[in-house]
């Protein structure tokens, strides 16, 4: 069996603040949107807290319309705000039963030939079990599957699942499996939450089960648990780091519980957004018993230790992490890099012909992929 993961940076659509090159530009408007939603989510709308929501909406390009260069808002019943001839914005709402409505991120599309070297990584993996972080939808992944990894002729992924978490962003975590290779159980955790009500995970640690098929491992399974771990692009590096670290540490419960359940190949893989030497990963990498791939002797990480952006050490931040037995049984592991922008100068790996502009990446990030004799 091959298990894989791969953050393929949405499929087809994308929030178009994110695709705005650099942080120095998008991470304002994502950071202005999170909060301004938050916000609009309080029962009740203080005079401090009205006069906040007015910065944020400015600041959004929603002042003189309810469409924005990057932000909708839409007001279905009710109102949120006024807009007087004479100039100005008033938030007109007391609290969220006043009005019904939302605030969302307009989307754009992703570039055609970035989505096509997203799917000729996919297809030159050969993953049995592929972990996919950050698609749109269930709908999405199952489109990209049939539509673009099919019109390119690779080989279709027979079983296509991802459950809607936290975020608001279209940017969550799914489960491809080959043929042969059902998903059985699955569990979702977006539910979970700390000491003070707030969700843990800011997108989901979504739980898969995968019956092993035959061999000398029948009747057991595989179970998955695919995650996006809070980034350090928004908010203070110090809040988003607790953040990693309490998603880690629930990680880490999850695990127990299943080993004290009697199993016994468990993966923990995804997008960390943190490295190896992290305080923030600390729960997993030292706390528990699993096992990163890259340090098993027959992985080969092709000449770089990262698997983001220019893969170096302090950008290994996508893991598969393997219970001892599962780890027991790599044969083989790897970094793929061909649909990442390779710098030019110099050139740091080879890439697909079609990949000769940094727009063109299928993602910024390497899938990380580990034969398993099971």
């Amino acid at each position: 069996m091959r298990l894989a993961s791969y953050n393929v940076e949405n499929l087809f659509n994308r929030a178009k603040a994110m695709n705005l090159e650099g942080w120095a530009e998008g991470r304002p408007v994502l950071e202005s949107f999170a909060r301004l939603n938050q916000m609009l989510g309080e029962p009740i709308y203080t005079d401090q807290d009205k006069a906040q929501m007015v910065k944020l909406l400015t600041e959004l390009g929603l002042s003189k319309s309810d469409k924005g260069p990057f932000v909708i808002l839409r007001q279905n019943r009710g109102s949120l705000v006024k807009r007087p001839k004479a100039g100005g914005l008033e938030i007109v709402a007391n609290g969220r039963t006043e009005w019904v409505g939302s605030l969302e991120l307009i989307e754009a599309p992703v570039d055609l030939e970035a989505m096509r070297n997203t799917a000729r990584v996919m297809i030159d993996l050969q993953a049995d079990v592929l972990a996919v972080v950050e698609a749109e939808s269930r709908p999405a992944l199952r489109d990209f599957n049939t539509e673009i990894i099919g019109a390119l002729g690779g080989p279709l992924y027979r079983h296509v699942m991802l459950i809607d978490g936290n975020d608001t962003r279209g940017i969550d975590v799914g489960l491809m499996t080959a043929e042969g290779y059902p998903i059985g159980q699955m569990r979702s955790h977006v539910d979970d939450v700390s000491a003070n009500g707030e969700p843990i995970f800011s997108r989901d640690c979504a739980q898969f089960q995968i019956p092993l098929p035959s061999g000398k491992q029948k009747d057991k399974q595989l179970i998955v648990l695919v995650n996006h771990l809070k980034s350090k692009g928004f908010g203070s590096l110090a809040a988003s780091a607790k953040k990693r670290l309490a998603q880690a540490e629930r990680i880490k419960v999850i695990y127990q519980e299943l080993v004290a359940q009697g199993e016994a190949y468990i993966a923990v893989v995804g997008d960390f957004n943190d490295t190896p030497d992290s305080a923030p990963l600390e729960p997993l990498l030292k706390g528990t018993e699993l096992k990163d791939a890259f340090v098993h002797p027959a992985f080969d990480d092709g000449g770089y230790p990262g698997t983001f952006d220019t893969c170096k050490a302090a950008n290994k931040i996508d893991y598969l992490l393997l219970s001892p037995a599962l780890f027991a049984t790599v044969t083989a592991g790897g970094v793929w890099r061909k649909g990442m922008w390779p710098g030019s100068k110099p050139k740091r790996w080879d890439v697909y012909p079609q990949l000769d502009k940094k727009e063109n990446a299928g993602s910024d990030h390497a899938a990380v992929w580990v034969d398993l004799d099971l």
